[in-house]
């Protein structure tokens, strides 16, 4: 196999444009398709603005330390992540930083400690994750990258085994995002696949790119279900979403958060908290919810502590 392997800190951010540059080409494909947890239609550009913000905020950054870099992405990222998938991707890159903390150079053993860290952080984020969607995808890669370390010949920190674990990813997540489809009743009765998990998918695709040195396989995505479409035919003849999507940042203590995240899930639904870092004592939290009106949620979090960052999104984007 002739490749050109990256493995240090010029790897991960390549990722972090390529990612950008991935989910801003297949943005409205994305949005098309949209139709879990709710079809507003957002899924591509919510993907995109979060990854820019994150690449953004590291380009600048001098440090061959992989786990600072990717933390500086997933800390911005989550400071102004957009709907129920960019949060997602926030928290996962900051999951993924974790293990790689003190490295300047990835390793097989490196991306399969990254991937379950990652998978950890997003599934735990939700008060009720649903397999189906992008976290399915996240847990395929991080199943696949455990298995081809365990199983491979190669010398822990060779490149071959970098190698090993990218291409076992790939496989599993191609599989992942097909599975979505016959995983939700109404991924199912649109003939769909899930639209997070194409770009969960797209996330994972441009990590292997930019570390083996080549370009995205487009390919890949053109079998799957709905994803040639031009137009969001899903939306003909459903019903518009009720209620709004209430976003902000808050610094709390852990059994505050705890009680928070309780209080949301008796408001609304689709509730993921996850700490984007520390502030004191306490940490700073991400909170996202989706509730029928905003004002309880809004009180709910004034009487947590002092949110910032607060926006109320219109669930409804589409008049069928």
């Amino acid at each position: 196999m002739s490749v050109k392997i990256t493995t240090g800190t010029p790897a991960v951010a390549a990722w972090l444009d390529g990612m950008v540059r991935s989910l801003a080409n297949h943005s409205d494909r994305l949005d098309a398709i949209n139709i879990f947890p709710v079809a507003d239609g957002d899924t591509g550009s919510n993907l995109y603005m979060t990854a820019r913000t994150a690449a953004d905020a590291v380009s600048v950054l001098d440090t061959d330390d992989l786990g600072e870099l990717l933390a500086a992405a997933g800390r911005a990222g989550m400071e102004s992540a957009r709907g129920n998938s960019g949060t997602l991707l926030a928290v996962f890159l900051l999951g993924f930083s974790e293990p790689l903390r003190g490295h300047s150079r990835l390793t097989g053993r490196l991306l399969a400690a990254g991937l379950e860290s990652g998978r950890v952080r997003a599934w735990s984020a939700l008060s009720d994750p649903v397999p189906g969607t992008m976290l399915s995808v996240i847990a395929a890669a991080g199943d696949a990258a455990a298995d081809a370390v365990g199983r491979s010949a190669a010398e822990p920190s060779s490149r071959a085994a970098v190698v090993e674990v990218l291409q076992a990813v790939s496989v599993a997540v191609l599989g992942a995002v097909v599975s979505t489809e016959e995983q939700l009743g109404a991924l199912r009765t649109a003939r769909i696949v899930d639209a997070g998990a194409v770009g969960m998918m797209l996330v994972l695709d441009e990590l292997r790119a930019s570390v083996l040195g080549e370009p995205l396989d487009d390919a890949r995505y053109a079998p799957l279900h709905g994803y040639g479409i031009q137009d969001p035919h899903v939306y003909v003849g459903r019903e518009a979403e009720a209620g709004v999507e209430v976003m902000c940042t808050i610094a709390l203590e852990p059994l505050e958060a705890a009680t928070l995240r309780a209080k949301l899930d008796a408001l609304g639904d689709s509730v993921i908290m996850s700490a984007a870092g520390e502030a004191g004592d306490a940490y700073r939290w991400r909170v996202h919810v989706h509730v029928p009106e905003p004002d309880e949620a809004l009180a709910a979090l004034h009487g947590a502590g002092e949110p910032v960052n607060i926006t109320v999104t219109d669930l409804c984007t589409h008049d069928g």
